[in-house]
């Protein structure tokens, strides 16, 4: 395999459901300046994928991809894949999903560990060959780090010729089998023995292919489920410096916005739709970008205050939010 992805058609998953933020378009939300669809398909160039196709509903503002989609739609990562497989005419693909706001530094990470594996140099990573077709276990162990020597068991070498695909694994032991390379032609055969792929799990699908495990120590491979990860996407500096979405300092839990807004819902009589979460979050994105980060929580404060003696109607918090976003974007210290 050479350096880069120019035998590679990228496979961008875009059409999820986005139910733990309110069914939102996920691709669509911007993160520093640029949305994260837009930042999937970015890394897929960058990368030099020598295609480009997308998985969900067309999308505004992103050009020179080809768009197909899934029947039904919403019918799961499967399904979405088999979708793609038709516009696909090289021997690899790169599947990617479109809530990654570290989608270039995950894609690069991949590109130079399998690069590295196939030259045969020694790294620090963990990769497994996974299970063979026959059912024999069959796994290459190295150290930690972010390139990969894939020396397998059972006969199987690092050669990329020796493995089917390739995929990231987070700090958890998780596999991301969405921030992955695969053989197209691998792909394509497991796909014909699982009849319908709606709703189908990617695990039925790589069952028996032989996958190389990247680790992913610093998080890239993170993805964005809730309104808090928006949130620390947004105010994480930009992907070329090296930072985690981690080094945010959330004080919560990515799962814990939520309860925690439901439990103050509930403390004080409210609605969940009394509070804007997305609104509230963006401001405080502008305003610790604007101004500084002990500035947002404050600013927020203020915006209640002089939205609830305004009348505290839907309009008048927009308006107020609205007009202290104004105020951050233009300030500056003499």
């Amino acid at each position: 395999m050479t350096q880069g992805l120019g035998d590679h058609t990228a496979i961008i998953l875009a059409g999820g459901a986005a139910r733990r933020l309110g069914g939102v378009a996920k691709p669509l939300l911007e993160v520093r300046g640029r949305s994260l669809l837009q930042r999937a398909v970015d890394a897929a160039r960058g990368a030099g994928c020598a295609d480009v196709v997308v998985v969900g509903p067309p999308a505004s503002g992103v050009s020179g991809v080809r768009t197909v989609r899934e029947d039904p739609a919403f019918g799961g990562p499967v399904a979405a894949i088999a979708a793609a497989l038709p516009a696909v005419a090289t021997d690899w693909v790169l599947v990617l999903a479109a809530d990654l706001p570290r989608s270039a530094d995950a894609v690069a990470l991949l590109v130079g560990a399998t690069t590295t594996a196939a030259d045969g140099t020694a790294a620090d990573a963990t990769a497994t060959a996974g299970t063979t077709a026959d059912g024999t276990a069959a796994d290459a162990t190295a150290t930690a780090g972010t390139t990969a020597d894939a020396t397998a068991t059972a006969g199987t070498t690092a050669d990329a010729t020796a493995v089917d695909g390739a995929c990231l694994v987070d700090a958890e032991g998780r596999r991301q089998p969405l921030l992955a390379r695969y053989r197209t032609a691998a792909l394509r055969a497991r796909l014909s023995g699982l009849g319908d792929p709606t709703g189908a799990s990617v695990r039925q699908l790589l069952q028996g292919l032989r996958i190389t495990e990247i680790r992913d120590a610093a998080g890239m491979s993170r993805d964005v489920d809730t309104w808090e990860d928006v949130w620390i996407a947004r105010l994480a500096r930009d992907d070329r410096e090296g930072v985690t979405m981690a080094a945010a300092d959330a004080p919560l839990p990515p799962e814990a916005l939520d309860a925690w807004t439901a439990a103050l819902a509930d403390r004080f009589g409210l609605a969940p739709e009394d509070i804007p979460i997305a609104l509230v979050l963006d401001l405080a994105r502008d305003v610790a970008h604007g101004v500084a980060r002990p500035a947002a929580p404050l600013s927020a404060f203020v915006a209640g205050f002089v939205a609830g003696r305004a009348g505290g109607t839907q309009a008048d918090v927009e308006e107020t939010v609205a007009a202290v976003v104004e105020l951050a974007r233009g300030w500056r210290v003499d």
